[in-house]
């Protein structure tokens, strides 16, 4: 929405070419593509060898932090960032630094001198240059496509994004079974492709620049702040998501273990990895639909009881079939609940202060992954598997009743509503 209401409508009226037929989307959209894909299989491939290379969830615990850290620390500033540096060439540095960082590590596999320490600094880069470049890559579409294009753009940069995740978390797996360095090679490869493509686009990824108007990044990172502590509903709301999300990070190393442990081979997270992205599809796919029928408030606490409920299920088998099924009703219904919040987002957050506000709701709602990547690695290897998993469906349902309790949560502020 934000970005078709400020686009500059030409002054030509002829008809553009088809978007099929648009060299330099093509070209962005594409490299961009096949990067999330590799990235995806990267962060996916990242428990699989520290479980199997090291047999310590603790050191998978130090990765996952160490991947999920930028989160944290760069979000807020990389929001301001990326409207003030050359987006084109701050993507291609993001790619350089992607390229060199899996680079390494498929090289430290091949000749055997693999590290935790250095496991941890390139995941940490990578995730770095990820923050950057997609909030660099969503901007710049705009200049690489007609007007009347933007929103049929936007929504194949959607479904490339749901495609990146279906195929990534299996591709891992397979991957990683043939040879441990494979995964972080192809995330390498990507990442090249990324960059050359982009060096092939001529075309400014941004506006000419007023510097006058330029303030500083404190200041707008306040404003944004201060917009989003007035906003009751989503203010308690991200609070609440944030702690489902540091919840499922401890989950989703647990499923690792869970299958290390049945004996299973790490191909088969692929096949859990598969039935969770079609729950998730499918989520996205009837979001309106429920949408129409409950209000956001509902569908927030349906999903945590639902979520408390599956985790549970998770923590009674090991079969992996079945924990996929459970997976993709957490997926599902975490799909549902991104999509109900994103609308709302949009529709409450004034044009001018779209992009602030999402960076706040996002570190908010993710920064702590980092952290419960930490706090599962070390409650795995404390507690075991089953007391870790019903421990995190415990603490869900816990969630659901705080939203439950939580006044803002239950009537949202008419406001908020009209808006």
């Amino acid at each position: 929405m934000t970005l078709v209401d400020q686009a500059e409508v030409p002054e030509e009226t002829e008809k553009p070419p088809p978007l099929r037929r648009n060299k330099n989307f093509l070209l962005l959209w594409s490299g961009a593509g096949l990067s999330q894909f590799g990235v995806r299989a990267a962060v996916s491939a990242y428990p699989l060898l520290m479980l199997w290379y090291t047999g310590s969830p603790a050191a998978a615990g130090l990765v996952g932090s160490a991947a999920l850290l930028p989160q944290l620390l760069l979000l807020l500033p990389a929001g301001a960032l990326v409207d003030r540096w050359d987006r084109r060439r701050l993507m291609v540095v993001c790619d350089a630094v992607g390229l060199v960082s899996m680079g390494s590590l498929a090289a430290a596999l091949w000749f055997g001198v693999l590290s935790v320490p250095h496991v941890m600094a390139a995941a940490f880069l990578e995730g770095g240059a990820v923050i950057f470049y997609k909030l660099a890559e969503r901007a710049a579409v705009r200049h690489v496509v007609h007007p009347d294009h933007l929103s049929a753009a936007l929504s194949q940069n959607e479904a490339r994004g749901q495609a990146a995740g279906l195929l990534g978390q299996p591709s891992a797996a397979v991957l990683f079974q043939a040879f441990r360095w494979l995964p972080f090679g192809v995330a390498a490869f990507t990442h090249f492709f990324a960059l050359v493509t982009l060096l092939l686009i001529p075309k400014s990824f941004q506006d000419e620049r007023d510097e006058e108007a330029v303030r500083s990044v404190r200041a707008e990172i306040g404003e944004g702040i201060a917009w989003v502590w007035r906003q009751r509903f989503m203010r308690a709301a991200i609070v609440i998501v944030g702690g489902s999300n540091l919840l499922f990070q401890i989950l989703n190393l647990a499923l690792v273990l869970i299958v290390k442990e049945g004996g299973y081979p790490p191909s088969y997270m692929a096949v859990i990895g598969i039935i969770e992205g079609v729950g998730g599809v499918l989520g996205a796919l009837t979001a309106s639909w429920f949408m129409k029928r409950l209000p956001l408030p509902a569908i927030l606490i349906g999903a945590l009881l639902g979520w408390a409920g599956l985790i549970a299920g998770i923590a009674l088998t090991g079969q992996p079939v079945v924990l996929g099924a459970l997976c993709a009703g957490t997926s599902w219904a975490g799909a549902l609940l991104n999509v109900a919040a994103g609308v709302h987002q949009v529709r409450v957050t004034p044009d001018e202060m779209q992009g602030r506000a999402m960076s706040v709701f996002g570190l908010v709602g993710s920064g702590m992954n980092s952290l419960g990547a930490l706090v599962g690695g070390l409650l795995l290897a404390a507690a075991g598997t089953y007391r870790s998993v019903l421990g995190v469906a415990a603490a869900m349902a816990v969630l659901a009743l705080v939203a439950l309790a939580t006044p803002a949560v239950r009537s949202m502020g008419a406001e908020e509503r009209q808006g």
